[in-house]
């Protein structure tokens, strides 16, 4: 998809801090839980970029259509679910997830 067609797409961002040592085993089961979030009706594309200064801290992008297609469409599937148990499991308590919107 180009970029411009982003604009007024959802943009969640979400900042993940792995438990110390995990790395290597949620990226694997990263590999695994991929085509959850991708069957989503609504998801557009992603990105999973590592700090360099922070190796335990994973940004997660998530392009979607609207709000509700990651916030009801997902979180209320059972492929979120199959999600939680692959990835939860390695994020430290301060991971957080916000949303935003292209506009320009």
């Amino acid at each position: 998809m180009k970029e411009n067609n982003l604009v007024g797409k959802v943009l969640e961002v979400a900042t993940l801090n792995i438990i110390s040592g995990k790395a290597a085993e949620f990226e694997e089961n990263f590999k695994l839980a991929r085509p959850l979030v991708e069957s989503i009706p609504g998801y557009i594309k992603h990105d999973l970029v590592v700090g360099i200064e922070k190796p335990d801290q994973y940004i997660l992008l998530i392009w979607w259509e609207t709000l509700e297609a990651h916030m009801v469409g997902f979180r209320e599937s059972q492929e979120y679910q199959q999600w939680k148990e692959l990835l939860h499991k390695f994020f430290a308590p301060d991971t957080t997830v916000l949303h935003y919107s292209k506009k320009l």
